[in-house]
């Protein structure tokens, strides 16, 4: 061994050594006594707590002493982890706190805790509070730099109050909410307290001293020891709901209305803690209705299907279990109208497992292709199956496998992929996943689409980073095979084999400058289809501001040559993102884009313009207002090809942390120059004018995230050619009842 190799290896192991040493360990008191959680801290148990200071101030500072005072109080009784705060502020009177609904707090001052309650270092749960009580939680994982997830939902209790020397938050988060291995004596877990103290500039603070070199964020922080009569209990939820609801449409518009009648779905969710770690989720005429509209896109001179999350209670619990490294072959939204559901998740001694099986009554799919995506409807039911498994190798390293199938007459689609995380070193990572997908088409589906009775293809993705304090450097290699599918994720581009070099070099200012954090990134990147033929090589370079007022940019130029319909296009366009709070409870941001871009629709160059303003607006702790506004137009050598404008407009009134009313409303006008389009037939002239609304007013009253009551009503409805007005052409009532019952 050289001399040279030797002392990076020191220097390594040294480094790592020192990260471990910095672990303060803490004993975690066990008290038999419970509290009510209001926010008061007015129980004398408080006095025989552990507490702990949040010293630090981690961003925008690195490791700076904390501009603000922080104590965080933690005791156990062997049902509840029972924590408490006292946020000191010299100023109280400028503390940002509203009536919010769940996992909404993020602009307010906000504190909590992170715990890896498995001590590996690789994930977990985030509990947050607002000084009013309002509540989010998250899983997050932590195998490849900060990753947060708040589509999860636990069921806990809080409180906030504001006092003249800050805020209080109580916690009391049971021990069935999480999921930690079967011990016997003392357990350790990794744990941080959090404040999140918005000013001119977004302050972080943490119980522990955050070193920007090293890459994980669990192993740097503190320990608490104890919970010896924590027992694994079978924790066991059984969740009734009662759907009503009535759909009336227009078969002809102008025309009357067909009405519906009035439908009533019971069901039930069961969850099971079979032990502490292992979850057993069942799901029996579930109500799938999506309760909230989804937030606008904008579906114009675009040939790739959209991608809208997932929403529904019992796909989201444990659904971090199911996701693989470098694609998303799991997603669940594609399980559109299932009467009955079972997934089982688990995790332990480092073994990680998830088990899906369910029906789908509305069996749809993405058909892939290099410069495109569609959807095929089979109109027939599926069954369908989703098996995970994967393993912690070492400190951070870990390997999975995946199994997905579908199948219904005549059709089935089958996926198997092998994925792995792997650390080189501190700072160097590869992250690899090879899959092979099986399709079977019913005959309607190669005619419509041009495939295949069978497709059998591969999937490959490679990435390498090494990420230091200052400075990242990747490179990536993709390569999906023209017939590789799968309908259980969402995998809309196929047929490429692409490479991809870039990097970021990041600067940090003082607390007190106007710009605290700047930087530069980048990449090249070329794209070749299977028969390498050369679709995409592309060039781009941005910078980054961030700085007072909470101000944020990011902006830079791309240049690319792209191939499409048999012919290469040269591309430049500059982009830009801005975002700030010149007010407490005012947030303003703007992206916009310029430049040429491909009318895909007639195979030619254009000049497009992009913006993307979005204001939102706490009038005052009940009132919220979010308005995004999209507008894209495209003009070709003939004149303005199009005009598109749509709206998104949301007003929340919290009555208080459980009861809330939400209006919601949707508008798009898209305009174009029919005469300016390439058809060869009558029936393929596009529509002049194209316009939709929606709108939704839903009422909602939530205990926690299982027990609530909702009524809404909503409509919707279309103008074209052949109509002088907007006409409704679909309306509906609903309401749902559900409660969670603890066994």
């Amino acid at each position: 061994m050289t001399l040279k190799s030797i002392l990076i290896t020191a220097v390594f192991f040294s480094t790592a050594v020192f990260a471990a040493e910095q672990k303060n360990q803490f004993q975690l008191p066990h008290i038999d006594v419970p509290i009510k959680a209001d926010g008061a801290m007015d129980e004398s148990v408080w006095s025989e707590a552990l507490m702990m200071e949040l010293k630090y101030e981690n961003r925008p500072g690195e490791g700076l002493p904390a501009p603000v005072k922080t104590e965080m109080y933690l005791y156990e009784n062997g049902q509840a982890l029972h924590v408490a705060f006292k946020a000191f502020d010299p100023n109280p009177e400028n503390i940002r706190a509203s009536l919010r609904d769940r996992d909404a707090l993020w602009r307010d001052d906000n504190i909590g805790i992170i715990i890896d309650t498995f001590n590996d270092e690789r994930s977990g749960y985030e509990f947050f509070v607002n000084p009013l009580g309002a509540q989010a939680d998250m899983r997050m994982d932590d195998s490849n730099g900060w990753d947060e997830d708040d589509s999860w939902d636990a069921i806990w209790e809080s409180g906030g109050q504001i006092t003249d020397f800050g805020y209080v938050v109580e916690m009391v988060i049971p021990f069935s909410a999480l999921r930690f291995p079967e011990h016997d004596g003392p357990v350790i877990w990794n744990i941080a307290g959090w404040r999140n103290y918005p000013r001119d500039v977004r302050h972080q603070m943490a119980t522990y001293k955050n070193d920007r070199n090293l890459k994980c964020s669990l192993c740097q922080f503190d320990q608490i020891i104890g919970f010896e009569t924590v027992k694994p209990s079978n924790n066991f939820q059984l969740t009734p709901t009662l759907t009503m609801s009535r759909f009336d449409d227009k078969p002809e518009v102008p025309g009357d209305w067909d009405e519906g009648d009035i439908e009533v779905e019971p069901g039930l969710d069961i969850r099971w803690g079979i032990t502490q770690d292992i979850v057993l989720n069942a799901t029996l005429n579930p109500d799938f209705s999506q309760v909230e509209a989804d937030a606008s896109q904008l579906d114009v001179n675009n040939t790739f299907s959209l991608f809208y999350p997932e929403k529904r209670p019992f796909f989201l619990d444990g659904a971090s279990y199911f996701d693989t490294t470098g694609f998303n072959f799991v997603h669940t939204r594609n399980i559109a109208e299932p009467d009955v559901g079972l997934k089982l998740t688990g995790k332990n001694n480092g073994h990680s497992y998830g088990v899906l099986v369910a029906n789908d009554n509305n069996t749809n799919f993405l058909i892939p292709g290099a410069q495109g995506s569609d959807i095929a409807e089979l109109e027939r039911e599926s069954e369908l199956a989703i098996a995970r498994y994967k393993m912690d190798v070492g400190e951070r390293n870990s390997v999975g496998v995946l199994v997905t199938h579908r199948t219904a007459t005549n059709y089935h689609n089958t996926l198997a992929s092998i994925d792995s995380n792997l650390w080189l070193t501190d700072a160097d990572s590869v992250r690899v996943n090879f899959a092979f997908a099986d399709s079977k088409n019913p005959e309607f589906v190669q005619e419509d689409f041009e495939v295949d009775d069978n497709q059998q293809d591969h999937a490959v993705s490679l990435r390498y980073d090494h990420n230091t304090r200052d400075y990242n450097l990747r490179a990536s290699y993709r390569n999906v095979g023209e017939d590789f599918r799968s309908d259980l994720g969402f995998t809309s581009k196929v047929d490429y084999e692409q490479a991809v070099v870039g990097g970021r070099y990041t600067w940090y200012g003082e607390n007190d400058d106007w710009l605290n954090r700047w930087g530069v990134f980048g990449d090249w990147d070329k794209t070749y289809d299977q028969s390498g033929k050369l679709l995409e090589e592309e060039y781009e370079i941005h910078g980054n501001l961030q700085g007072k007022m909470q101000f944020f940019s990011n902006f830079g130029v791309v240049t690319r040559e792209r191939f499409y319909d048999e012919q290469y296009f040269d591309e430049t366009q500059f982009m830009m993102f801005a975002e700030f709070t010149p007010i407490a409870g005012l947030d303003i941001m703007n992206f916009f884009r310029i430049g040429d871009q491909i009318d895909f629709a007639n195979t030619q160059l254009g000049d497009v313009l992009v913006l993307e303003p979005r204001i939102r607006w706490d009038a005052n702790q009940h009132i919220k207002l979010d308005v995004s506004y999209n507008f894209m137009e495209l003009d070709v050598d003939q004149g303005r090809l199009f005009t598109a404008n749509q709206v998104d407009f949301r007003l929340n009134y919290q009555f208080n942390m459980r009861s809330l009313l939400k209006l919601v409303i949707q508008y798009t006008d898209i305009d174009r120059n029919a005469d300016l389009y390439q058809y060869d037939d009558i029936e393929d002239r596009p529509e002049s004018t194209e316009r939709y609304f929606s709108t939704q007013l839903i009422y909602s009253y939530k205990i926690n995230p299982q027990t609530l009551f909702f009524i809404g009503y909503s409509d919707g409805g279309f103008q074209d050619d052949n109509l002088d007005s907007l006409e409704r052409d679909q309306r509906s009532i609903f309401t749902k009842f559900s409660y969670a019952w603890q066994l």
